[in-house]
């Protein structure tokens, strides 16, 4: 790493010491990528607090909707490939799919958050997680919100099953591997960043934890008249599933398990070259990352939201994605600059002190140009 950013990192450092010492944050990783090299790379605190096991730079840790990024990145790789095609009818090579007026659903729509199927039965389990026939029969035959491309709703969990089945059926291979063997292993990590945990690497994973998080999954409950629909009591996105042992080891591709430093290289390969590793052309990165649209409101959360092609796209000119509990990937291809963040300790609702470093961290950059 370049001497030159020593008083970035001992910024990002110090930060995070003091959120450990004051109980916001208990295990922490935060990497940054500059130009395909890394500057900075930093980790405290456990992996377990239970165990007292150091958390350390390759120890993995479940990032929630982080997770979307990686499949994200699957699809963008094979279609670079030209094994797929963004504006290919979904139930063309699903065709159960198709039901309840579902044929005109395209990868495209899946991606951008359009596709018209972000709820999953109430009754819904963990267990039912862990089978994948399942789960994509209950996307197959789900009724949908809305005609394809007409509401933006963000589809927390079905957005797996919807992408990671279209990947099964156009290639024969399961979206974790294709992760592994096409964009994790190229790159030297394939034993840090996961869509399906191998039982043998259980043991290195860090231990989630909620802090608060669920008490804002309550707060939605109660007040967000869509959100059980999309993320049913008995699966929301927080410590009680992703400490699972069965739901880290099945194929959830809505969410990931990784290092802050493997998913900064992944996103660095999207942006430039990585090590001689480029995922994908410039054009198709244009592609990508322009909006699907003006910002508009968002049928969950109701807030205003731009989506590209299967990743946020934010003001600032960056893209990626951010899951429940405060990790974060993002990349900035005007900069050259790519970010991640991944915790162990799950909150909400006091400030978002991943945010607070990633916005930190490019700052530095920007300020260096």
């Amino acid at each position: 790493m370049d001497g030159n950013w020593d008083g970035l990192r001992a910024d990002v450092r110090r930060t995070i010491d003091e959120l450990i010492a004051s109980g916001r944050e208990s295990g922490v990783q935060v990497a940054a990528y500059l130009h395909g090299s890394p500057i900075l790379e930093v980790h405290a605190g456990p992996a377990d607090r239970a165990t007292g096991r150091t958390l350390t730079a390759d120890t993995p840790i479940w990032s929630v909707s982080t997770g979307k990024a990686l499949t994200a990145t699957v699809v963008h790789v094979l279609v670079e490939r030209g094994e797929l095609d963004y504006d290919l009818r979904i139930a063309d090579v699903w065709p159960e799919f198709g039901r309840h007026g579902k044929g005109g659903v395209t990868v495209r729509h899946a991606l951008t958050h359009t596709a018209g199927v972000p709820a999953l039965p109430r009754d819904v389990t963990p267990e039912d997680f862990t089978d994948w026939d399942r789960m994509c029969a209950m996307v197959a035959d789900a009724e949908p919100i809305a005609a394809p491309g007409a509401v933006k709703a963000y589809h927390a969990w079905t957005f797996g099953w919807l992408v990671g089945e279209v990947v099964r059926r156009v290639t024969g291979r399961r979206v974790s591997a294709v992760l592994a063997e096409d964009v994790a292993g190229p790159l030297g990590v394939a034993d840090e960043l996961y869509l399906a945990v191998p039982a043998a690497d259980l043991d290195r994973l860090a231990r989630v934890e909620d802090r608060n998080l669920s008490a804002l999954f309550d707060f939605a409950s109660a007040n967000l008249p869509n959100f059980d629909r999309v993320a049913p009591p008995g699966v929301r996105p927080g410590a009680q599933v992703g400490s699972r042992a069965d739901v880290l080891t099945a194929e959830v591709p809505a969410t990931g398990t990784m290092t802050a430093r493997a998913a900064a290289r992944m996103l660095a390969a999207l942006i430039g070259e990585v090590d001689g590793v480029r995922l994908i052309s410039p054009t198709r990165l244009r592609a990508v990352t322009t909006p699907d649209g003006p910002p508009g409101p968002e049928w969950v959360f109701g807030q205003e939201t731009t989506w590209g092609l299967g990743y946020a796209v934010d003001d600032d000119g960056s893209f990626g994605a951010a899951g429940s509990g405060g990790s974060l990937a993002y990349a900035y291809p005007e900069l050259g600059l790519t970010v991640a963040a991944t915790k162990t300790l799950l909150g909400a609702g006091d400030g978002d002190p991943m945010e607070d470093l990633r916005v930190l961290i490019r700052d530095a950059v920007s300020a260096r140009r």
